[in-house]
């Protein structure tokens, strides 16, 4: 098992930014996929990117240009730096470890941006 420990949300005025971290508390292998997700008041919880072993990183259209996923395997932690935040990035961010066909995933931790 493999539990994932988010940190770093709170409250921000638009143009701000944070970083969020997330800590796991066994080993993260370089076959792992992680990701952060994103679930805003009523509405389903969605991608908003991910980086995978070998270095790739995707991200939903939505943040590109403005969020930089990394992960440092030393430290068993995924972190999202967020730039430029807007309103609309208000939401409750979740970390996602993806090895084989399970998923481990965080408590969140809630992301408020003002305007």
């Amino acid at each position: 098992q493999v539990q994932l420990d988010e940190s770093g949300g709170g409250l921000v005025q638009a143009g701000g930014s944070l970083r969020l971290s997330c800590a796991a508390s066994g080993n993260i292998f370089r076959f792992d996929v992680m990701a952060w997700y994103r679930q805003a008041p009523g509405k389903e919880r969605e991608l908003v990117a991910l980086t995978t072993g070998g270095g790739v990183s995707k991200y939903d259209d939505s943040v590109k240009g403005r969020f930089t996923i990394s992960r440092d395997n030393a430290k068993n932690t995924v972190y999202l730096q967020m730039d430029s935040l807007q309103p609309e990035d208000t939401a409750v961010y979740f970390c996602n470890l993806h090895r084989y066909t399970t998923d481990f995933w965080g408590k969140g931790t809630l992301v408020t941006v003002s305007s």
